[in-house]
């Protein structure tokens, strides 16, 4: 059977940033320009106190990008050197970087199968004396199971940093990501939820202390102009510019949500293949940042599907532990659920952008696969 092609991108900011929209963007950026002020000015405060009150906490301090948010909000936390911080492994090193910049050990922990976040029978399994924090990771846009990881948490001392990079909007409880944990990050690389034009980031915490200290690392370490009082501070900020425009998509996010949710239930609903195992229909606590279903024969179905013209990706292809800068250190750690998406997971298209023509052309390629 001949394989029917077209173009459907894996992803097209070019459809979320032009028309009216990127004309409003030019108008804030004119606006941003002719100020004056690029860096922490009027925009950055603003868009703290309006992402804040987006996610239902009392804080939040824009900074350079997500990768800066997990390495400042555990920086902020004052763990003793070579204190354990559990981590799921399947979320292509991001907290585990944090978590090794701030001289910390990660522990490495096995994920729930369906949600594919780091399941919280295996934490209680995996913590030791050594253990200080928990990094819950919100994965593809659901949310990690908080309501068993706070209280096993506070049961055992331990901070709980969200990393909430891909679940801007998610909900659970009537409580936004962002709102649960000690501290939460966010990215707002462009691809994110709620994306800027190029790189930015925030941390989010419900306390006053933790927010002053991580005002003070995203600025040397200043408590002070020139007066550095918080060791690890580095040049972290969010600047004027990609502030002005967040604020103009930070309303847009909830509508933008709900159609990738729309999409994801296609998904769902349309695709059959018997080798192909889509993941639950999406609710409140999910966002679709990515549509991630699984095959025991994925490097086929990939290339099947770009045979079609589908643009796809795989998140994550390594896990943490398994990858080369440990060496042999993890060779002894198994944990098979994270081994077993690092082999099987592919991401098909899924922005609010794509139309239904696009999703079920992707459904038909999929049930087409001869796989």
């Amino acid at each position: 059977m001949p394989t029917a092609t077209r173009k459907i991108p894996f992803n097209a900011l070019d459809r979320q940033n032009g028309g009216e929209l990127g004309a409003r963007m030019s108008d804030a950026a004119t606006r941003v320009v002719a100020s004056g002020w690029y860096v922490l000015g009027a925009e950055v405060d603003a868009f703290e106190r309006e992402f804040a009150a987006y996610c239902g906490t009392r804080h939040a301090i824009g900074v350079a990008n997500g990768s800066d948010a997990l390495e400042l909000a555990i920086a902020s936390l004052e763990l003793p050197p070579g204190a354990e911080v559990a981590v799921a492994p399947n979320a292509a090193m991001y907290a585990t970087l944090a978590i090794l910049a701030n001289g910390l050990v990660p522990l490495f922990v096995d994920v729930d199968p369906q949600r594919a976040t780091i399941d919280p029978r295996a934490l209680a399994a995996a913590l030791t004396p050594r253990t200080r924090a928990v990094v819950a990771t919100h994965l593809y846009g659901a949310l990690a199971d908080m309501d068993a990881i706070l209280p096993l948490a506070r049961a055992r001392g331990l901070a709980v940093v969200e990393d909430c990079a891909q679940a801007h909007g998610a909900t659970h409880g009537g409580r936004r990501a962002g709102s649960f944990g000690t501290l939460a990050c966010f990215s707002f690389y462009p691809t994110k939820n709620l994306g800027a034009l190029g790189d930015g980031g925030a941390v989010t915490t419900g306390d006053d202390a933790l927010a002053v200290r991580v005002r003070q690392l995203r600025q040397y370490g200043w408590k002070e102009k020139y007066n550095v009082g918080v060791a690890h501070g580095r040049n972290s900020r969010l600047d004027e510019m990609q502030a002005a425009l967040l604020r103009l998509k930070l309303p847009l996010v909830d509508r933008w949500n709900a159609r990738r949710r729309d999409i994801a239930a296609r998904y769902g609903r349309g695709i059959r293949h018997p080798a192909i195992e889509v993941p639950p229909p999406p609710g409140p606590d999910q966002v679709a940042h990515l549509y991630v279903v699984r095959s025991e024969r994925r490097d086929e179905l990939r290339a099947h599907l770009a045979r079609c013209g589908v643009g796809v990706d795989v998140h994550y292809p390594i896990p943490d532990h398994r990858q080369p800068l440990f060496g042999g250190r993890h060779a002894e750690l198994s944990l098979p659920v994270a081994e077993r998406l690092a082999r099987a997971s592919l991401s098909l298209p899924c922005f609010a952008e794509l139309d239904d023509d696009e999703v079920d052309f992707v459904i038909d390629a999929c049930n087409r696969w001869e796989g």
